[in-house]
């Protein structure tokens, strides 16, 4: 599912999986209001450019249930196998080969792949544009676990999921089926971009006034969080603060003790409980 991300970064999203061994692209794109034609046009061209032919495209209110709706009818329309399930802004990094992995998941019993969110962000902390010709990794060289030490939103993905598994909103869970922990991959997540900031205000707006639907206020309070951790913090992530765990890494490699690092947080989260304390 591709919302209104800049055209290079849908490039980079598409050669990263196409040298992971992606053959078979199914992509919806969806566009809220406030999205100039213009944007859309672009995003639709540098699909087709790919050879990728877009299944819909949804344009109006981004209720919490439109994503889901969209990602199940790609789902049915890519039919048996195995799926993997992506985001624009997430890039999975595996430690063998999708078809080792896959196989290894079979061999076990598993019908689903876990992953781990590793959020990215830029030396210093800012929400920057980047340059496609120096690539993500020059422009966001730190990753480390914002989404569920500063968001308290949940990090844990289904990375892959055999077309007769049901997932949740958000990929983060199959009912009844639970990943190997000892096999998490690394999800990194390039959302801490240029332009995310007013996204957020926008997200907290709408889903308050009702504009928007939402199920749980989960979302909002998630955005509302990474706001008012700028605001307090002039205008930027703090890479510094310990909880997060900044480090340098790489999508060429697998971070340092990740297995262990990885199984940790993927048992051992728990949902949040709000107190009003960001």
């Amino acid at each position: 599912m591709v919302g209104p991300v800049e055209p290079p970064m849908l490039a980079a999203w598409f050669r990263h999986y196409r040298w992971l061994g992606v053959e078979r692209f199914l992509l919806a794109f969806y566009f809220p209001d406030h999205v100039p034609d213009v944007r859309r046009h672009e995003l639709q061209a540098a699909a087709r450019e790919m050879g990728i032919i877009p299944i819909g495209t949804s344009v109006g209110p981004w209720h919490e249930h439109t994503n889901t709706r969209l990602r199940d009818t790609l789902r049915h329309r890519a039919g048996p196998g195995w799926h993997l399930l992506a985001d624009a802004d997430e890039f999975q990094q595996y430690p063998a080969p999708l078809a080792e992995v896959i196989a290894q998941a079979e061999r076990s019993g598993h019908h689903v792949v876990g992953g781990l969110m590793l959020d990215r962000v830029a030396a210093s902390g800012r929400l920057t544009d980047w340059r496609a010709e120096g690539g993500l990794d020059l422009a966001f060289p730190f990753g480390g676990h914002l989404t569920h030490r500063l968001l308290h939103g949940d990090p844990r993905k289904i990375v892959l999921a055999r077309h007769d598994v049901a997932v949740t909103s958000g990929n983060h869970r199959a009912p009844g089926h639970r990943p190997d922990a000892d096999r998490i991959c690394a999800v990194h997540h390039f959302k801490w971009r240029s332009g995310i900031l007013d996204d957020l205000r926008r997200r907290v707006q709408h889903f308050a006034s009702g504009t928007w639907e939402e199920r749980t206020p989960a979302v909002r309070d998630e955005a509302s969080r990474l706001l008012t951790h700028v605001g307090r913090n002039g205008g930027a992530i703090n890479i510094s603060d310990p909880r997060f765990a900044f480090r340098r890494v790489s999508l060429d490699r697998m971070p340092f003790g990740w297995p262990a690092e990885a199984r940790g947080i993927f048992t051992g989260w728990r949902p949040y409980t709000r107190t009003g304390q960001y």
